[in-house]
């Protein structure tokens, strides 16, 4: 996977040079006192990591979205100084996984409603950025976003992309995870799952369910997946995040950049 080239080239290269975070938990909130953190809020955005608690194949584990918002926000925090990271939402919106035992899902209203009254608590802050790795998010996310803006609160939404027909615990999701925590992969228990691009199975997903279409919960192939891939996808992810967070911050319509789904 290759980044676009963003409107300041230099800029962009030093975020894909700069070294990684060493702790994704994230500096923020969770480092913070109130006393400490107050000064500055209204000068500071507030990432918030979006995630879900499902499952990920034979082979990867049921936090997989959440440790890469988490990752992400910590890299976005690392890369403007300005960014206070959040403590991570690790529920979503999961029901076409529930064919999986382990799997928890708060559903698409409990989401929305979730995440409008975290963001309406966050007005101390200058804005809020919901960097929701979870395909299954992406309407809930919307809808909040909608009704955020509405109510005059500035708020954008990212989500990371991957390959149409590598779109849940494929080779992508694999190799970043073996970059983020690779004593979590079961690198034993690789297999193919559904190979056929999303667009050609959505339909049966939102009518069935992920187990309809693939046994093992894989759509794609981790097969040949490896730490240094899921870096590089690290660095073009982050590298897109930056992009997208300092256009809103100078746009007049503050649209949301992308979402996943």
């Amino acid at each position: 996977m290759t980044a676009p080239e963003s409107r300041d080239g230099a800029a962009a290269r030093g975020i894909r040079d700069a070294p990684a975070p060493a702790d994704t938990g994230g500096s923020g909130l969770a480092r913070l006192t109130w006393p400490e953190a107050a000064p500055d809020l209204a000068r500071r955005l507030l990432a918030v990591p979006v995630g879900s608690t499902e499952q990920h194949g034979p082979h990867l584990p049921f936090t997989v979205d959440t440790e890469i918002a988490v990752a992400l926000c910590a890299r976005l925090a690392h890369a403007r100084p300005g960014v206070v990271t959040a403590p991570p939402v690790p529920y979503g919106s999961s029901g076409e996984h529930m064919a999986f035992p382990g799997t928890l899902s708060i559903g698409r209203e409990a989401t929305e409603l979730l995440l409008v009254e975290l963001v309406r608590s966050a007005d101390a802050f200058a804005g809020v950025v919901l960097v929701s790795a979870h395909g299954g998010n992406a309407v809930p996310v919307r809808r909040a976003v909608a009704r955020l803006r509405a109510e005059g609160r500035r708020v954008l939404a990212w989500g990371p992309a991957g390959p149409p027909d590598d779109s849940h615990a494929g080779r992508t999701e694999t190799s970043v995870m073996l970059a983020l925590r690779p004593d979590a992969v079961r690198t034993d228990r690789y297999a193919p799952g559904d190979l056929r691009p999303l667009p050609a199975i959505i339909d049966e997903l939102r009518h069935s369910g992920v187990g309809a279409v693939s046994p093992s919960g894989v759509l794609g192939d981790p097969t040949g997946a490896h730490a240094e891939e899921g870096e590089r996808t690290l660095a073009v992810w982050t590298e897109r995040l930056v992009t997208a967070t300092d256009r809103w911050l100078h746009a007049r319509d503050h649209t949301p950049q992308h979402l996943p789904g």
